[in-house]
This record gives structure tokens, sequence and C-alpha cells, in this order.
């Protein structure tokens, strides 16, 4: 019987994980308002930690190794989960939401971006002790804010209901940008590394990075999503499209700009995310779509999913000294590393920055967007890009890093480095809301607290909520004008 049983039994590690991720996504399911609402905590630290608690690290029953998964599947899947969410911030904004906070918008992604691109690389630089353009490089995956971590915490929580609508619109805006506007950082590191002509390394840095990857991406993402309105309008108009296809026009569109963006070697993220710009510029889809919670649904089954795998692939044995190849990588310096990046990445530039900002009204809403720049599976993207460069030149890595290799040292540098970096702001931004909130409730007074434990829902203390402050304009994508 036990014999014949074992025949019928298919225990592959690939069932095994349709099993914990369905569990995991139902579990959440079933107690999603308990812990969003009154946990306060997200899901990208919850399914990483299942991640890590079913990977090879623990009970190994979950490892993406054994399905014949090598890097180009781990860029890939990055590639399409990440560009969704851009897309879908896109979507999400206001309408015509640049033509009112461009100046915001712009100061985060350029004068931030850049000082937190230097100082993450002079922290790696001084603590790892590594050459300048490797840091460099390093500091370029970990320069942008992250879309899905950040979704988590501005979007469809009580807690989000307490922060000031422009400041979520304009942290949403900047995680759409700047996964994509990280590539000049990210090709400057590269550039640096082959050691040409500063002649050359500026001119291949503009025209290949600047113009064609940037803007001509961002230009051809508008004219797929506004071409996309117009078709989608007509045939809605005349009763072209059911239902169900008009809500999985959202996704396939996404997916088509993603497939256009690497089709022609742009940058993918500003492609998705001026898709999803153009698409709903005039609020007319949000509006039509509004009570879908489209992008909730993503983010329950793609983006949950892509933590459990990143928890499931962390590169644990490479966080200890390898004397042949990274001797100066130790546990001391990542989490010291780490606490540097975590403190002064973007706190100190937001605050001083924050009289130039015009969404910014209080150094208390400066000091929360300089919190809230989460690191995750855009890193994860671009540290696969990263080590294809240091590889083969292109941005194609090989299935994995080669044993023998000019560019051993900072092939081998960035993978542990930048997965400890993501795995920490993971947990701490994941938790942050949680920490607000318990933090918020115990300074009051024990007459003014909420019944239940961090449960209050009044907007948080040293921001404007009112007048206009807490507004970031009178009609919001989806509304009626």
């Amino acid at each position: 019987m036990g014999s014949w049983l074992s025949k019928q039994l298919e225990l592959t590690s690939a069932h095994y994980t349709y099993l914990v991720l369905s569990i995991f996504l139902l579990t959440y399911a079933f107690f999603s308002d308990l812990i969003r609402n009154r946990l306060h905590l997200s899901e990208p630290p919850l399914a990483t930690l299942v991640g890590i608690l079913f990977g090879p690290r623990i009970l190994d029953v979950v490892d993406p190794e054994t399905w014949g998964w090598a890097d180009t599947v781990t860029q890939e899947a990055a590639r399409v989960v990440v560009s969704l969410q851009v897309f879908s911030v896109g979507v999400e904004l206001p309408k015509a939401y640049f033509t009112r906070h461009w100046k915001s918008v712009g100061m985060m992604l350029v004068p931030v971006m850049t000082y937190s691109w230097l100082v993450t690389a002079g922290f790696v630089y001084a603590v790892l002790g590594i050459d300048w353009a490797t840091s460099l490089v390093i500091s370029a995956c970990l320069a942008p804010t992250d879309p899905v971590l950040a979704a988590a915490v501005l979007q469809g929580s009580k807690f989000s209901a307490r922060v000031p609508r422009r400041l979520r619109h304009m942290l949403s805006a900047e995680s759409g940008c700047n996964d994509g506007t990280s590539f000049p950082f990210l090709y400057a590191g590269l550039l640096i590394f082959m050691k040409g002509s500063t002649g050359q390394i500026m001119k291949d840095w503009f025209l290949s990075t600047i113009l064609w990857q940037c803007t001509l991406g961002l230009i051809v993402g508008l004219t797929i999503g506004h071409f996309a309105n117009r078709a989608l309008r007509i045939a809605e108009r005349r009763d072209w499209i059911d239902t169900s296809s008009f809500l999985a026009f959202y996704i396939l569109l996404a997916l088509l700009s993603v497939g256009i963006g690497s089709i022609l070697g742009l940058d993918d993220f500003l492609v998705a995310f001026g898709a999803g710009t153009g698409f709903a510029w005039d609020g007319w889809f949000a509006n039509k779509t509004k009570k879908t919670d489209l992008p909730n649904i993503l983010d329950l089954l793609l983006n949950s999913s892509m933590f459990v795998y990143f928890g499931a692939i962390i590169p644990w044995r490479m966080f200890v000294p390898r004397e042949d190849i990274t001797p100066f990588i130790t546990p001391g310096r990542l989490i010291a590393l780490l606490t540097l990046i975590l403190l002064f990445r973007r706190i100190p530039i937001v605050l001083l920055l924050k009289p130039l900002i015009p969404d910014i009204r209080t150094y208390r809403e400066a000091l929360f967007c300089g919190h809230f720049g989460p690191m995750g599976l855009g890193g994860l993207f671009l540290v696969i890009e990263a080590r294809a460069r240091f590889e083969t030149g292109e941005s194609i890595p090989l299935p994995h890093p080669p044993a023998h290799h000019p560019n051993k040292i900072p092939i081998e540098t960035l993978w542990p480095v930048v997965c400890f970096i993501l795995l920490g702001s993971t947990f701490v931004h994941g938790c942050s809301v949680a920490a607000i909130s318990l933090a918020g409730h115990f300074m009051r007074d024990k007459g003014e607290r909420a019944p239940l434990l961090a449960g209050e829902e009044e907007g948080l203390g040293g921001m404007v909520h009112e007048g206009g402050g807490g507004e970031s304009e009178p009609s919001v994508s989806g509304d009626e004008d």
C-alpha cells in the first residue's frame, strides 16, 4: 500500500511551491483587513518571511534552483512585476497630475535621487572598501523607490488615509518614475568601470541612456497610452468590447508596453509608466474601473508571489566572508551599511530641500517623505541588469555567475550586497506603518487614545490636512469634474 501510494505522489519542489504560495495568499486574503488595518502590516515583509521560512535556508520546501530557474528568469519576472506596478501607478494618479505637480516630482527625481546615489556609493566605498565604480553601480541599484513597497504603504489601508493625499500622490508618482530614471545612474557607473575616455563615456551615456533608453522610452510609452485610450473609448462606445475584456485591457496594455520597450532596448519601466500615465491622463479609464480594485488584486497575486520568490533566493551563504572572492563582506559590515543607508540615503536631502518642494508643507512631512523611500523589486531587476553587463557586456545575463571571469569580484559583490539591503528595507519600511501607529498611540494621553491599540484614524500630526493642503487637487483620477 505504501509503495503504491508513493508512486502516486509527485512531491517536487515546484508542486510544494504551488501549495505553499496558495495557502499563504488564501490565508492573507481571509485576514487581509485585520492584517492591513489592525496590525498595520503590508504584504511584502510577510511574503518575504514566507519565502525565507519555506526556502532552502530553513524548511527547504520552496527552492527555485531545483526548477532550473536562472538569472534570466529572475530578471524577466522582476521586469514584468515592476512594469505592471509602475503602469498601475500611472493609471491611479490624478488626471493630468504632472501639469500641476511637475516641480515636486522633479525635485524628488533629480536632486534627491542624485544625492541618494552619490551618498549611498560613498557608504559602500567606505564600509566595504571596494572600488568607486562598483560602488556607483551598487548604489544605482538602491537609488530608486520601489513602487511595490510604496503601494503597500500608500494605498488601500486606513493608515494611508491618515497621510495627506498630495503626499501620497507625490510619493506614488516618484516611485513610478524613478525605477526608470535609475538607468542613467546605473549606466554611468558601468561606463566609468569600463575606463574609457571621458569624452567617449559622456557620449555613450548621453546618446544611449538619456536619449534612446529614457527620453524615447517615455515618449513611446505616452504615445502607446494615448492611442490605447482613444481605441478603447471607441470600442466601448460602439459596444465592441465586453466587461471582462475591458478589465483585461489594463494588464494586456502594460504587457504590450513592456514587450515594445524591451524589444527596442528602451527603458522598460519608463515605457510602462508613460503608457499608464498617457492611458489614464484624462481620468476616463480610472472612472470606469474605480470599483474593481485592480491594483490591489495585482498586489495580492503578482507582487506577493514575487516577494515569496525573493525570500526563497536570498543568498545567505554570501553574507559571510569568502576569502578567495569577497573577504570584505561580513555580517557586521552589511548591517552597518544598511543602517547608514536607511538613515542618510534620503532623509537629510529631503529635509534640506523642503522649502523647494511645493507639495511638502512641513518638516514632519519632509521627514515622512524622506523615510518612505523603500528599496525592493526594482533593485532586484537592476542588480541582475548590472551583473549581466559585467558578465557579457549586454543586458542578458548568463544563467549563473561564471566560475572564472575578469570581473569576478564585482560580479560576486553585487548580488549579496544589494540583496541584503533590499531585505532590510523590505522589513524596515514594511513594518514602519505599525511602528508609527504604535508610537502615535502611546504618545497620546490615555483619554485621547483609540479604543483599539494603534487604531487612531485622524490625520498624522505635524502635517497639513485642511484648506487644500491635504488634497492633491479638487478632482482626482476617476472623479468627474
